[in-house]
């Protein structure tokens, strides 16, 4: 792994990222071996720490590798899948939506859940704006 280019008019972090992938596709990074840390990464390739970040999270979305929150960065078993018993604690990439042929709106399973929490964030909302009407009208009590 080397510094980024001074000539290559990518960013830093897409350097980083696009030689880890190459190491990934051509072997050198095995599914499931670890990936170097933070700091490791930042000096191989002389990059600040959130350039670094930067680089995993565009693999993370690709679903090249997985990241189990205080341990570390992984590669995926293959891209885009991942099995083991560290399953639930890891970050997945994202999903495809695709849209309803009737209407244009998005489905599947990404699309259902935000609108699971679209509804708990309105039903959170009202029951604060409630809360607040309570304190409200007991501030104005106490200061009868």
């Amino acid at each position: 792994m080397t510094p980024p280019s001074q000539h290559d008019p990518r960013p830093p972090y897409q350097q980083a990222a696009d030689e880890i992938r190459g190491d990934i596709e051509a072997g050198r990074l095995k599914p499931g071996q670890q990936l170097p840390s933070h700091r490791e990464l930042q000096e191989r390739f002389n990059i600040a720490n959130m350039t670094a970040r930067s680089a995993l999270r565009v693999l993370r979305e690709e679903g090249l590798i997985y990241t189990v929150q205080g341990r570390g960065s992984y590669v995926a078993d293959k891209p885009g899948e991942h099995s083991g018993d560290a399953e639930a604690a890891r970050v997945k990439p994202p999903q495809k939506v695709e849209a309803d042929p009737e209407d244009g709106q998005a489905t599947g399973p990404v699309t259902e859940a935000l609108h699971a929490l679209q509804d708990q964030l309105r039903t959170l909302n009202a029951e604060f704006q409630d809360l607040r009407k309570e304190v409200d009208a007991l501030k104005a009590e106490r200061q009868s």
